[in-house]
Parts: structure tokens; C-alpha cells; sequence
């Protein structure tokens, strides 16, 4: 009933909230992406997207087909696997961003484990930055991270705003630095959040430094200060800071994917791992509790 091709469109329209982004990610002309999403609209019978000439998002109904989509595409890739005899071997070391502690990140891996019980999957959490160090340095096979404004590498796995949260009870005094939650350098969040506020002439502080994400949490939880953050990925406990503190604008951010420049023996499980993330992605992002 449905094309898998179609869902393939669907969720890559549905995780950048951009037909030209899925198109670049697909490798499709935008008309081909647009034919896809009204072909599955058809099918459905439901209106899948709200679009106009300046953004994009999901219906309801089309949140209800993200879930549908995925495990379908699942089910098709597990299938095609079966009956082609393809059986991935060898070591894959896979780097995620500490972004991705709280989601549903795991469930992506387990089902990839399960499917392909014959890799050896060494993974690797780190910020973002490092990630792709390492990765430049041939210590990883594939990292799935945050990436700089003016990177062009990667595969789009989708797009969001970052924003300030903070514990709800936190109050900014206007006349004192604003307290920051941080990660050490190379994080990119933290370069983004100390260019922001320079931008403004807004003085700042570090209240707390952390490599880890639960770190980070645990002080923005106690009041000690605010932290920038995708807001896709608000994690329980923390709330958006209100406009009405004066905070500047912190800009956009790409979550991408991104494969070793060099031929390994690891390059045909790391695309199938690629393409598990990428089926899965809103697991991802709306997957943190």
C-alpha cells in the first residue's frame, strides 16, 4: 500500500523540515520530493504536511506517519537483507555526540545489532568537536554529531534551532553576567552560546564546565546558571528561558552524519548503520524523554 520510496521522501522531508535539504540528502530533484510527499498524501488520504513559502511542519496526521514509516522501511530493509544472503563482519567504530544521551539512540543500535550480529560495534560518546577530530585522525569509521555553521561536510539527519534553557524557577539578573552551563572547548554549542552573547555586549560567566551531558543537567537543574541547547532535545526537568529575559538569538544547528574519508573494511556496515539512523532519525529527535 505504501512506496518505500515514498516513506524514504517522507521522513527526510519530515527531519529537516525542508523539501531542497531531503532533496540534497536523497539525491532527488525537488519536484521528484514534492511528487513523493502528494503521492503518499494520496494514498493516505490525509494531509501529511503544512507547508508555505517559509516553512515546513508536520500535520498531525503526519506525526502519526513518521512512527508507521519507520518500522515499515524497517521491516522492507530486514527483508531485502534476508533473501540477499548480505552479511555484514568486521569492526565498526561508531562516534555519537554526548546530544544523544537522552534519546532513543540505543533502540537504533540494538535493532542494527540484531540485524547484523556479526559487527563488532565499538562506540564512542563524545562532544561533538572531538568527534570529528577523531574521525579526521582515522580512529572512527562514522560519527553522528552537531556540526559547524560553516562546515559543509555530512549528511543532513535534521536541522534545528538552538535555544537557552534553564531550570523554571531561574531568574537572570539584567545587571549581573549572565551564569553559563557549558561544555569545555572544542564543544560547538559552547562557541555558538559565547558568540551570541559577544554579539549582544552581554556580559557572561561560566558557572559550571562539563564533558558530560548529565553533568551539564544536573547543574542547569540546581539554578546555577543557563545552557544552550537544541530544541529538539529539551531534557526533563529544564524549560526554554522566556524571551523576556533578553538573551540573543543563538541560531540554527545541523545534526549530521558523517563517514571516514578513507576506504575501510568498515565502509558497507557503516552505511548500513547510516541508513538505520537515518530511517530512525525521529526517534532521535523526538525521542528524549
Amino acid at each position: 500500500m505504501y512506496d518505500p520510496s515514498q516513506l524514504r521522501t517522507f521522513l527526510a522531508v519530515a527531519q529537516t523540515l525542508s523539501f531542497t535539504q531531503a532533496a540534497r540528502r536523497l539525491g532527488l530533484r525537488q519536484s521528484t520530493v514534492s511528487q513523493h510527499v502528494r503521492r503518499l498524501e494520496d494514498t493516505a488520504g490525509r494531509q501529511l504536511f503544512s507547508r508555505d513559502t517559509h516553512s515546513v511542519e508536520l500535520t498531525e496526521d503526519g506525526e502519526a506517519m513518521l512512527g508507521f514509516a519507520r518500522r515499515i522501511l524497517e521491516a522492507h530493509e530486514q527483508a531485502a537483507a534476508f533473501f540477499t544472503g548480505t552479511r555484514l563482519r568486521g569492526r565498526l567504530r561508531f562516534g555519537a555526540s554526548e546530544d544523544f544521551v537522552l534519546t532513543r539512540l540505543t533502540e537504533i543500535l540494538e535493532g542494527f545489532r540484531h540485524d547484523h550480529p556479526e559487527v563488532d560495534l565499538e562506540l564512542t560518546v563524545e562532544l561533538s568537536g572531538t568527534l570529528h577530530e577523531q574521525l579526521a585522525d582515522g580512529k572512527l569509521d562514522l560519527v553522528l554529531a552537531k556540526r559547524r555553521p560553516e562546515d559543509p561536510r555530512g549528511e543532513l539527519v535534521w536541522h534545528d534551532r538552538l535555544v537557552w534553557i534553564g531550570a523554571e524557577r531561574l531568574r537572570l539578573d539584567p545587571e549581573r553576567p549572565v551564569p553559563l552551563i557549558v561544555y569545555p572547548p572544542p564543544g560547538i554549542t559552547r562557541t555558538l552560546a559565547l558568540e551570541a552573547l559577544e554579539r549582544q555586549g552581554r556580559a557572561w560567566r561560566i558557572a559550571c564546565t562539563s564533558g558530560s551531558l548529565n553533568g551539564l543537567i544536573a547543574a542547569a537543574r540546581a539554578g546555577l546558571g543557563v545552557m544552550a541547547h537544541s530544541r529538539g532535545l529539551v531534557p526533563p526537568g529544564l524549560v526554554r528561558v522566556p524571551d523576556r529575559a533578553g538573551l540573543p538569538e543563538l541560531g540554527e544547528v545541523d545534526f549530521v552524519l558523517v563517514h571516514a574519508k578513507r576506504h575501510t573494511a568498515a565502509k558497507s556496515a557503516a552505511d548500513a548503520l547510516a541508513s538505520s539512523i537515518l530511517a530512525g532519525g525521529n526517534r532521535l529527535y523526538r525521542g528524549a524523554p
